[in-house]
C-alpha cells in the first residue's frame, strides 16, 4: 500500500495505463492471428484484407508505445512475406 499521496496517484495512472495498453497489445494480437489463419485457409483477397487491418493496429500500438518501432516492422515484414508468397 502507498503510503505518500502522489504514490497513492501512481497506482490509479498505472492502472488506467496498463489498461489502456492492453487493449491495443490484444488487438494487434487478434489482427495479426486472423491474417496468419486467412494465410493457413489459403484465401488470399481475405488475408490482404486482414493484413491492412493488422498493420493498422500494429502501428497504433508502436505510436502509443505499447511496442517497440523494431517488434513493430518485424511483425509487419514477416506478414506481408507471408501473404505475398500466397498463389
Amino acid at each position: 500500500m502507498p503510503n505518500m499521496k502522489n504514490a497513492e496517484k501512481r497506482v490509479l495512472v498505472n492502472a488506467k495505463k496498463e489498461e489502456i495498453n492492453n487493449k491495443y497489445k490484444a488487438s494487434m494480437k487478434n489482427a495479426i492471428k486472423k491474417v496468419e489463419k486467412a494465410v493457413a485457409s489459403k484465401d488470399k483477397q481475405e488475408a490482404e484484407k486482414c493484413l491492412k487491418v493488422a498493420i493498422k493496429n500494429i502501428d497504433k500500438a508502436t505510436k502509443n508505445g505499447v511496442t517497440s518501432k523494431n517488434t513493430c516492422a518485424r511483425n509487419k515484414s514477416r506478414l506481408t512475406k507471408k501473404v505475398n508468397e500466397m498463389e
